[in-house]
């Protein structure tokens, strides 16, 4: 049976005495709606992603936007066709994106929206420097053509690839515009929040990130290339926002192309040419016995929660 994916964030401020009872209301609303997936709360907001009955989508969303801040809370909302996550977790952290800069605050300011109709004109423009803020393994499996990509393993590298690579970048060649993305606009927006209150200037970013893009502007003619890593069991979708073909590996927890799968290194949910040098053989025979359950678990119609997600 087809289901309902929504991802969502939202930057205001929560007061924190509220957020474990607000996190048990949550538990208990999505559970009995059947979502699964993930709820982030923290002071500075909300960050999810979950999947299910789209009614029951609807509910956990109309809740989330009667907390102050987030009347006008908007969802990226596609379709998978079956349980995107194995299980439901709502966690109270920090942040819900986290950086590492707790003065860094996107619900006061942060760069300036550039809708998706409007984001190949300003990209393709020769003035402006297009980066992608997301990590390495999600600018493998696709990115927009000409974006510079930071290399970083986690978001918390961000803030120091800026010291060491984009200012003296920026100083070199006096870009009109820096034009960040992200997946779903939530990095985007704490990055150009950093960038501003690091002193750039002329900093835009992509309004609903890389899905409300895909969702909104026709293949023909885009400069995106490739697919879209997700964090969910879809592990990437197409320009149409169909699950893609990339799949996971259950050993490192990083997307394989179907390339990748066909590499002598590839054993399902043992080892993969990204990993095969990291784990030892008792590494790997733990994997194997894993892929051995989780298959005797499919094979009873059952799901098994062994594996890792996408981004562990």
């Amino acid at each position: 049976m087809t289901v309902q994916v929504a991802a969502f964030y939202g930057f205001t401020a929560l007061d924190g005495a509220v957020l474990p009872a607000l996190q048990e209301e949550l538990k208990r609303l999505a559970a009995a709606a059947g979502l699964r997936g993930t709820v982030l709360l923290a002071q500075e907001g909300v960050n999810g992603t979950v999947s299910g009955p789209a009614p029951g989508v609807q509910r956990l969303l109309d809740r989330l936007r009667q907390l102050p801040g987030l009347g006008q809370l908007e969802a990226k909302v596609s379709q998978a066709p079956e349980q995107a996550f194995h299980r439901l977790k709502v966690r109270l952290k920090r942040e819900i994106v986290t950086m590492g800069c707790p003065t860094v605050k996107p619900a006061e300011q942060v760069g300036t929206y550039v809708p998706p109709q409007q984001w190949e004109a300003l990209t393709r423009d020769p003035g402006t420097l297009v980066v992608d803020t997301r990590n390495t393994y999600e600018v493998g499996v696709g990115t927009f053509e000409g974006a510079i990509h930071p290399g970083t393993g986690s978001f918390r590298e961000f803030p120091a690839w800026v010291e060491s690579t984009l200012r003296p970048l920026v100083e070199q060649r006096k870009p009109k515009a820096i034009a960040m993305f992200c997946t779903g606009g939530i990095r985007c927006e704490k990055s150009t929040a950093y960038l501003l209150q690091q002193g750039f200037e002329q900093v835009h970013h992509l309004q609903g990130g890389i899905l409300r893009y895909l969702e909104e502007v026709p293949e023909q003619g885009s400069s995106w290339r490739g697919e879209c890593y997700v964090f969910d069991q879809r592990v990437s979708v197409n320009h149409r926002l169909e699950p893609g073909s990339y799949r996971l590996c259950h050993a490192c927890g990083l997307p394989l192309s179907p390339a990748d799968r066909d590499h002598p290194a590839y054993r399902e949910g043992v080892s993969c040419p990204h990993c095969i040098a990291r784990f030892s053989d008792a590494d790997r025979a733990r994997f194997a016995e894993r892929q051995r359950q989780l298959q005797l678990a499919q094979g009873r119609g059952k799901a098994h929660i062994g594996a890792p997600m996408p981004g562990a």
